[in-house]
Order: C-alpha cells, then sequence, then structure tokens
C-alpha cells in the first residue's frame, strides 16, 4: 500500500509486518525502519509504535512471519523424510530459501530480535520440533539432539556461506550439488565411524 492512499485495514500489526517483508524483499532490510515500515503501509510514523515499541519487536514479528514460511518450504521438499538423500533436499530447500529471500533471512538470523516474543520462540520450537523428527528418520540410530544441532549448523553456516559469495551461487544447480554433497560427506563420515 502506498503512503498515498489511506489506511482502513483493521489489523494493523499485520499490515505492518507485511510492509516490512515487502521493504525485505525490496532492499534486502537496508531502510528497515519503524518509520519506513509506517510510509510502505500508509499510516502515520507513531502508529507502529502502538504494536510494536521498537524495531527489534518489529523484527521478532517478522523472525516469526519468516520460520513459518521456511517450515512450509521445508516441509514442501521432501513431505515424508525417510532417507539422507532426504536429508539433503531438505537442506537444499533451507538454502534456497535463504538466497532467495535473503533480507528475510538475515532478518530471522542475524538480527536482534525479542527472544520472549512468543510467536518467534513458538515458530522456532516447530522448526526445531521438525530438524528433529527429520533426524530421526532420516539417521536411525543417531543421537537426535546432537545430530539434528550438527545438521543445522551444517546447512545454516552453507545457507550464509552462498549469501556472502564465499561459495558459488551461479546456478541452482551449483548450489544444490555443493549442500547435498556437503551433507552426504558429513552423513558419510558419521557411518564410517559407527
Amino acid at each position: 500500500m502506498s503512503s498515498d492512499v489511506p489506511y482502513h485495514h483493521g489489523d494493523l500489526p499485520t499490515a505492518l509486518v507485511n510492509a516490512a517483508m515487502e521493504l525485505l524483499e525490496e532492499n534486502g532490510g537496508a531502510d528497515l525502519s519503524l518509520r519506513a515500515v509506517a510510509r510502505r503501509a500508509g499510516v502515520s510514523t507513531a502508529a507502529p509504535y502502538r504494536h510494536f515499541p521498537d524495531r527489534n519487536a518489529l523484527l521478532s514479528a517478522v523472525a516469526a512471519v519468516g520460520y513459518t514460511e521456511l517450515a512450509k518450504d521445508l516441509a514442501a521438499a521432501c513431505a515424508d523424510p525417510m532417507t539422507a538423500d532426504d536429508l539433503a533436499t531438505i537442506a537444499v530447500a533451507y538454502v534456497r530459501f535463504a538466497l532467495t529471500r535473503p533480507g528475510l533471512f538475515r532478518v530471522m538470523f542475524a538480527e536482534g530480535c525479542d527472544t520472549e516474543s512468543p510467536d518467534r520462540v513458538a515458530a522456532v520450537a516447530a522448526i526445531h520440533q521438525y530438524l528433529d523428527y527429520i533426524v530421526k528418520r532420516a539417521v536411525p540410530g543417531a543421537d537426535p539432539e546432537p545430530m539434528a544441532t550438527a545438521t543445522w549448523a551444517l546447512v545454516h553456516g552453507l545457507a550464509f556461506l552462498h549469501l556472502d559469495g564465499k561459495l558459488d551461487s551461479s546456478a541452482d544447480s551449483v548450489v544444490d550439488g555443493t549442500v547435498r554433497g556437503a551433507v552426504r560427506a558429513v552423513l558419510a563420515s558419521r557411518a564410517a565411524g559407527s
């Protein structure tokens, strides 16, 4: 919604989060301030403060939406993970999410957020539960909690290495090959050490 259109939406917090998401899609969050979000939503610059006391509170709400969308993308990549290859497919989906939505991904993981935000805490817990579930099914015999942490650390690191230009992101096939290769290498070394 442009700033020259009067605001008549009944759900200002959602409108503000949506405006923030739009700004992230457009410019990666370079100007993601409450003032910029208010302008995008077509409300006064004071209006966001009725629902978000500061930028971190808004970022927490945006991050919660991001975690929910990430979870949907991961589940869509492989609805019923059973194997190490399925785990690699989900890892690829994670990295692709980061590459296609870099502003949102950085808000989710590189910005200070309110750790007391119930929506953000619930969304993060859902991601943790999903990862534990995947590991239990795809890597039987592994201690699920440390394996889930190690897998997330690996894939998350790959996402940021690609985002920051440290790994080749020139084509989806290149990214997919790098991510699948790394996941397979770690799982193969685990199997060899068993």
